[in-house]
């Protein structure tokens, strides 16, 4: 603490920073195991909002490009889709930050 002559006030600020909640990426890869229509009913059943449309046209770039990002958000979340994916089967990445 500094020393300050009598009836000055030191004030000491405080900074403030903002950081951002960390974000992931959900990435399938392609696999000679899982079926099409496996990995559109696992994506449907466990990614929020997915479309059986979006879900095939995921499961056919996993297929074409052996790998599709097929969430990106906050990390918890992302740790859990994960998890879940992976428990029915499919065959996941490692989580990369987005």
């Amino acid at each position: 603490m500094s020393s300050s002559s009598p009836g000055s006030t030191t004030l000491l600020e405080r900074q403030r920073t903002t950081q951002r909640y960390p974000e992931a990426r959900v990435i399938v890869l392609d696999d000679d195991v899982n079926t099409f229509q496996h990995v559109v009913d696992c994506l449907r059943q466990i990614i929020p909002g997915m479309s059986e449309e979006k879900a095939w046209t995921l499961a056919n770039r996993i297929d074409s490009q052996g790998a599709a990002e097929v969430w990106c958000g906050p990390l918890e979340q992302a740790e859990l889709y994960h998890q879940q994916l992976g428990s029915e089967g499919l065959t996941m990445a490692p989580l990369e930050r987005c």
